[in-house]
This record gives structure tokens, sequence and C-alpha cells, in this order.
């Protein structure tokens, strides 16, 4: 079994939650038309999702493996937690791009 699984769930957490505050702050840069900065709140928001990512694949991979992950209410919080992230990152990307088109005109 994974060791420190409560450990590892939180930072599931933390990074999704990291990601939806650099998505949102990406959003404000874009409401002011600084696209650039966007851009790179975008690509740290992609950088916490990815880590948060290898965490839940090294889970399944122990799964896999034969190594059973307790199910938790904290676990499936976790998830959704990520999910929600991932949601909200793709939802103000698009909203970013509207911004631009925007005020390319």
């Amino acid at each position: 079994m994974i060791d420190n699984m409560e450990v590892i769930i939180f930072e599931i957490i933390s990074q999704g939650g990291t990601a939806k505050g650099l998505a949102y702050e990406a959003l404000e840069a874009a409401e002011n038309e600084d696209f650039e900065k966007a851009q790179e709140l975008l690509k740290e928001a992609d950088e916490c999702l990815k880590e948060a990512h290898k965490i839940q694949t090294d889970i399944i991979q122990a799964e896999a493996r034969g190594e059973k992950t307790e199910v938790s209410v904290l676990f499936v919080h976790a998830q959704d937690h990520l999910m929600t992230a991932i949601e909200a990152k793709t939802l103000i990307e698009h909203i970013i791009k509207l911004h631009k088109k925007l005020a390319e005109k």
C-alpha cells in the first residue's frame, strides 16, 4: 500500500487548488489586457495539474500492481477538487481567448 496516503491526498488537493487559483489570476490579468502574464499563469497552473496527475497516476499504477487504495471521503474530495480545477482552467482559457479577441478589435 502507498505510504502516507493522507499526505498524498492533501498534495492532490494542494496542487489542484493552486492550479485553480493561478487560472483565476490569469483571468484577472486578461481582464486587464495583460495577456503575456495570463499565459505565464496558465503555464504555472498546467505544471500544478501535471504534478497532481502524476500523483493520481502513481495511485492507479499501485492499484494495478495489487496495492489496494482505501477510498475515503478525503480521497473522493481530492479527486473532485482536481477535476473542478481542470474544468475551471479549461473554461478560463476560453474566456481569456475571448478577452484577447475583444482587445484586438
